[in-house]
């Protein structure tokens, strides 16, 4: 989202939370080149009023909520800290702005897991929701109190039910990147297997730079709404699998073992989305296939795993 935001001109603050751990954010943004380009700011989602002195000191014309403890096998383990930042987080930081800058717009990082377990084939934005898991019923709470301001204070709030979106950027612990890391690390010889749960989930994934491009046309619209972002098509974790090793010559029933502890308390097994409103409203369609996003993650993980053996 920096990256896309810089390259259309914008003047990028960046909220981020103090912690030890900060260095990640910075380590992404240089990844891509920007580290310099984008001002990062102390911030806190848990802190309305520190928010509302950033909101008064940058008056932003556009503020965009990806904040979250987004790891959905981690909120079964921390369900409060999760329903704190994930889903009061989102509430605090709209009364902030209701406060302090009620002109700017507001995008809201809905997610595909509020599905859960599905009332539909195909999950659209008129699909009812069945979270099935802390972090998606925290999630739902901040899409609902985003429809809540945007109908009752009359705020530019729109929310992107986003379905699964990837990159070399990806989290370690997310399955995807996950897979692609490992395939690396098999491949320079660095493991022999790779660890994991349920292999039959099914997901529709897409790549994060065509997903960022829709948060953006949303807050370009002259009406707020709320749309489901999603290529149409999913895939199983296996058949991910499948892919990744082939990528580098290797079979992956070879490589990949699965393990009870790795499953999740509540699964979800499918999650397909309809993007038809997007594409109609926003004209917005993917441009990344599956397998183009795969291989740049693996050869991501290569030469990242490469750099670490010549140092």
């Amino acid at each position: 989202m920096s990256r896309f935001l810089l390259e259309k001109g914008y003047r990028v603050i960046g909220m981020l939370r103090r912690s030890a751990s900060s260095d990640v954010v910075g380590e992404r943004l240089r990844w891509l080149g920007v580290i310099d380009q984008v001002e990062l700011v102390d911030g806190d989602l848990l802190d309305v009023s520190g928010m509302i002195r950033l909101l008064r000191t940058y008056e932003p014309d556009e503020v965009y909520n990806l904040g979250a403890q987004s790891f959905v096998a981690a909120s079964w383990n921390q369900p409060l800290l999760t329903g704190q930042v994930t889903g009061l987080g989102a509430a605090n930081l709209l009364e902030a702005i209701r406060i302090a800058w009620p002109t700017a717009r507001f995008y809201q990082a809905s997610s595909s897991e509020m599905f859960g377990r599905i009332r539909e084939p195909r999950q659209s934005e008129t699909t009812p929701f069945y979270p099935r898991s802390p972090y998606a019923a925290a999630k739902l709470y901040a899409h609902s109190m985003t429809v809540n301001y945007r109908e009752s204070f009359a705020m530019h709030a729109s929310t992107g039910i986003l379905f699964n979106h990837e990159s070399p950027l990806r989290g370690i612990e997310f399955v995807t990147r996950k897979i692609t890391d490992g395939v690396a690390r098999i491949k320079l010889g660095l493991a022999r297997e790779l660890p994991l749960g349920n292999l039959n989930a099914l997901r529709d994934w897409g790549h994060a730079r065509d997903y960022v491009r829709a948060m953006w046309l949303m807050l370009q619209q002259e009406q707020p709404d709320d749309y489901v972002v999603a290529t149409g098509h999913n895939t199983a974790i296996r058949e991910f699998c499948r892919l990744a090793f082939a990528h580098v010559g290797l079979d992956y029933e070879e490589h990949v073992v699965t393990r009870n502890d790795l499953l999740r308390p509540a699964e979800v097994d499918v999650l397909l989305g309809d993007a038809s409103k997007a594409k109609q409203v926003l004209g917005w369609t993917p441009t990344i296939s599956l397998d183009e996003m795969i291989a740049e993650m693996v050869e991501a993980d290569l030469a990242r795993h490469r750099a670490r053996l010549r140092s």
